[in-house]
C-alpha cells in the first residue's frame, strides 16, 4: 500500500511578509469587490429606473395616439416584433410593464437583433401596445462604470500592497535584526546589541517591536554583567587558591614517607590541577587566548600525548595531514579526550588519525544524553553515577579557539566517540595559484571541505 505524501508548502510562505501580502491582498479585494457591486448595484438601478419612467411616459403618448386613432409615433407598434414574451403576455393580461431586452430587428444587423432597448407595453383590445427606446447609451455607461470599478480596484489594490509590504518590510527587518542579535548572544557574543533608534530616544513613541528589542538588549546586558561577575569571581578564587595550595605542596614534601604523606601530595597534586583548570576556564570565558600558528605533522603530536599519558590507548595513524595549529593547546584537547575516555570509558580506548581528523573512542557506556544534546557541562553528574569535571569543556573551547571542530557521539557498536577536525594545511603549487608566482599556501577549515583558503583561527 503506498502512502500519501502530505504536501508541504515552501519555506518561503511561512514568512511574515508573504502572510502580510496574502491578508492584504484578500482584504482588498474582498472590500474592493464589495464596493464594486454596491455602485454597480446603486446605479444600474438608477439608470433602469430613469429608462423606465422615460419609457412608461412615451407609453402615455402612444396610448393617447392610439385611442384617438391616431398613426402610433415610430418606434412603437402594435405587437410588434421583437416584443418579449413576458411582456406580451402581462399586457394581454390587462397590465401595463417594462423590461429590458434586445430591442426589434434592424436591417443590415448581422445578428438579427437591434441593440439593448426598454420595452414599455400595454394592453389594447386584447393586444399589446408597446413602445421602446433605445438604451445602448445607458448599457455603455453602466459597463464603463464597471470598467472604471475594476481599473480603480486593481490599482486601489496594487498601492495598498506596495505601501503595506514597504511597512511590514519594515517591521520584519527590525525583527530579523533582533533574531540575529539574538543568535550571536546565543553564540556567546554578549557584547551584540539591537540599538533599535525607537529605544535609543525616550521621547519617541516605542511599538512592540523596539519594546521587544530594548528588552533583548536589556537582557544581554544583565547576563554579561552576571557572567563577567561570574568569571571574575572564578578567575580570583583559582588565582587566590594558587598561594596557599603552593605552601600546602611544598609541606606535603616534608612529611615523613608513608601511606599518609602520599595520599596529601595526592589531593594537592589534584587540587593544584582543578585550580589550573579553573584558571583555563575563566581565560576561555574571558576570550583573552591568542594562538600561536606553526605548521605541523598531525600523526607525531597524537603518539606523543599518547605516550605523555602513560596510559594503554592503541594508536591508528592512516593518511595523516600536515595542519596549522597551535601545537600546544592541540595536545591539550587530544590529551583530555583520552585521559576522560579512560576515566569515564572502558578500555580498550583507540586513538585514530585519519588525514586531518582525530578519533578517541572507548568501548564503555558512551557518553550520556544531556552530553550528546547539549555538549559538555561543567562539573554535571547524571544520576548516581560519575559526573564529568572540566576536561570536556576545555578540550571544547580550546578546539574553538584554533578554530577545530569537536563533535561527540557513541560508536553504534557501544561505546563514546569524540571527533576533533581539524584545519588542514594546504600549499598550493606554483601551477595551481594563477597571478601568483611565488605559490600560497592557506588552510582548509573543517566546514571548507573544497579546499578554498579560510581565515585563520581567532581567540573566542
Amino acid at each position: 500500500m503506498r502512502r500519501r505524501r502530505r504536501f508541504r508548502s515552501p519555506s518561503w510562505t511561512a514568512s511574515l511578509t508573504w502572510k502580510s501580502a496574502v491578508f492584504l491582498t484578500a482584504m482588498c479585494c474582498t472590500l474592493a469587490a464589495l464596493l464594486g457591486v454596491l455602485v454597480h448595484t446603486a446605479v444600474t438601478r438608477q439608470t433602469v429606473e430613469h429608462a423606465r419612467e422615460k419609457a412608461l411616459a412615451r407609453l402615455e403618448v402612444v396610448t393617447d395616439a392610439y385611442e384617438a386613432g391616431e398613426p402610433l409615433p415610430r418606434g412603437s407598434g402594435i405587437d410588434p416584433p421583437g416584443l418579449p414574451g413576458s411582456l406580451r403576455a402581462l399586457a394581454a393580461g390587462g397590465e401595463r410593464g417594462t423590461v429590458v431586452a434586445d430591442g426589434p430587428h434592424r436591417p443590415g444587423d448581422p445578428d438579427g437583433q437591434g441593440g439593448p432597448a426598454m420595452w414599455a407595453a400595454g394592453p389594447a383590445d386584447g393586444r399589446a401596445l408597446a413602445t421602446w427606446t433605445d438604451y445602448s447609451h445607458s448599457a455603455r455607461t453602466i459597463g464603463g462604470l464597471d470598467r472604471a470599478i475594476i481599473g480603480s480596484s486593481l490599482l486601489a489594490i496594487a498601492a495598498t500592497l506596495l505601501v503595506g509590504l514597504f511597512a511590514v518590510g519594515r517591521v520584519t527587518r527590525r525583527l530579523h535584526q533582533s533574531a540575529r542579535v539574538a543568535r550571536r548572544i546565543s553564540a556567546g557574543d554578549l557584547d551584540a546589541r539591537v540599538n533599535d533608534p525607537r529605544t535609543a530616544r525616550p521621547v519617541r513613541a516605542q511599538d512592540e517591536v523596539a519594546i521587544v528589542a530594548g528588552a533583548l538588549d536589556t537582557m544581554a546586558s544583565t547576563l554579561q554583567r552576571k557572567l563577567q561577575t561570574e568569571q571574575r569571581f572564578t578567575a580570583d578564587v583559582a588565582h587566590e587558591l594558587r598561594t596557599p595550595l603552593t605552601g600546602l605542596s611544598a609541606a606535603a614534601e616534608l612529611l615523613p614517607p608513608g601511606r599518609p604523606a602520599e595520599l596529601v601530595r595526592d589531593r594537592v597534586q589534584a587540587m593544584r590541577a582543578l585550580t589550573e583548570d579553573l584558571l583555563e576556564i575563566s581565560r576561555l570565558d574571558a576570550r583573552t587566548e591568542q594562538v600561536d600558528l606553526a605548521v605541523h605533522d598531525l600523526a607525531p603530536i597524537a603518539e606523543r600525548v599518547v605516550r605523555a599519558s602513560g596510559t594503554d590507548t592503541e594508536v591508528r595513524v592512516s593518511g595523516a595531514a600536515r595542519v596549522e595549529t597551535d601545537r600546544r593547546r592541540l595536545e591539550r584537547v587530544i590529551g583530555n579526550l583520552v585521559a576522560n575516555a579512560h576515566r569515564h570509558g572502558g578500555p580498550p580506548v583507540v586513538l585514530s588519525v585519519d588525514g586531518a581528523v582525530v578519533s578517541v573512542r572507548d568501548h564503555g557506556p558512551g557518553f550520556p544524553a544531556y552530553l550528546l544534546d547539549g555538549g559538555p557541562q561543567r562539573f554535571r553528574t547524571d544520576g548516581a553515577g560519575k559526573g564529568h569535571g572540566l576536561g570536556l569543556t576545555i578540550a571544547l573551547g580550546q578546539a574553538q579557539v584554533i578554530g577545530a571542530r569537536l563533535d561527540f557521539g557513541n560508536a553504534p557498536d557501544g561505546g563514546a566517540l569524540a571527533r576533533l577536525t581539524l584545519p588542514e594545511y594546504v600549499r598550493l603549487d606554483d601551477g595551481d595559484s594563477a597571478g601568483n608566482p611565488g605559490g600560497d599556501r592557506g588552510r582548509r577549515g573543517p566546514d571548507d571541505p573544497d579546499g578554498s583558503t579560510g581565515n585563520g583561527p581567532h581567540a573566542s
